[in-house]
């Protein structure tokens, strides 16, 4: 076991069945991984029931899948729940063409016997997406949107203006875990949280509402390492002081920025503070 994280206690916001890698990389490198789910994700018990008003009606919207010249997952998450929700059938998958928004999610594919027709090259957003030449030309086709209840709209508005067909699919929903905030607040107290990581702006949003107002000062004082700029840009307006951004949201890339901040060396590994 390496010793670069020296004992820093490194709180873990990502739900349960996606944190434990994190966490095990983090105790690898000498950290402490402070378990802290912020988000439960959990699948919809009627399906129908979440769906937008432009869906149709029908449970599964797979069973029309010849509508759609294109499937769009918009997570692992989504991957995962839409199997379930189809019986864990992947057949009438592979008659049109796929897109996942991020290699995490073109690798739950991979897993599930799919392969992506497209993934994007840079970046791992809605926008990273959006700018593939696949989807440039759209007009006329049926697109269906795998994602989580309450996603960005970002990618079915701009789909839209390019004259596609947009539905969504919505398999799953984010809702706050009944978490034990105990040791957190009692590290705060004792000033020993000493970076924070955030992946999602509702895992941030969340966080705050799980500790409370009367811990937002102290917690806004800790740095947080987060993955992309829209998080980045959130937890500025929102009072954090100091705020790494990854270069990917990788595991990997989530650890590289946490031992930058725990040494104090982030100018020396691309790491940039907001003031």
């Amino acid at each position: 076991m390496n010793n670069a994280l020296n004992g820093a206690h490194v709180l873990v916001t990502r739900p349960v069945h996606q944190a434990e890698n994190l966490c095990r990389i983090i105790e690898q490198q000498g950290g402490i991984a402070v378990r802290f789910p912020t988000l439960q994700i959990v699948g919809l018990d009627n399906i129908s029931d979440s769906q937008s008003d432009n869906l149709s009606a029908a449970t599964n919207p797979l069973i029309q899948l010849s509508k759609y010249r294109w499937l769009i997952f918009t997570s692992a998450n989504a991957v995962n729940f839409a199997l379930k929700a189809n019986g864990g059938k992947i057949a009438r998958f592979q008659v049109t063409q796929i897109a996942a928004i991020g290699q995490a999610t073109a690798k739950e594919l991979e897993l599930a016997g799919l392969q992506a027709t497209i993934i994007p090259e840079q970046g791992y957003d809605s926008e990273s997406l959006l700018a593939m030449p696949q989807l440039q030309h759209v007009n006329g086709q049926g697109i269906l949107i795998v994602r989580g209840q309450g996603g960005r709209e970002e990618l079915a508005n701009v789909l839209r203006s390019r004259g596609a067909n947009v539905e969504y699919w919505e398999v799953y929903k984010r809702v706050i875990p009944d978490y034990d905030s105990f040791q957190v607040i009692s590290l705060l107290g004792q000033d020993k949280l000493d970076v924070v990581i955030i992946t999602s702006c509702e895992a941030l949003q969340n966080l705050l509402a799980m500790l409370g107002t009367n811990y937002k000062k102290r917690l806004a004082m800790v740095p947080l390492v987060v993955i992309s700029e829209r998080i980045r840009q959130l937890a500025g307006d929102m009072g954090f002081m100091r705020i790494a951004v990854t270069e990917c949201p990788s595991d990997l890339a989530i650890l590289d920025a946490a031992i930058a901040v725990i040494i104090e060396r982030g100018n020396k590994r691309g790491i940039e503070w907001l003031n």
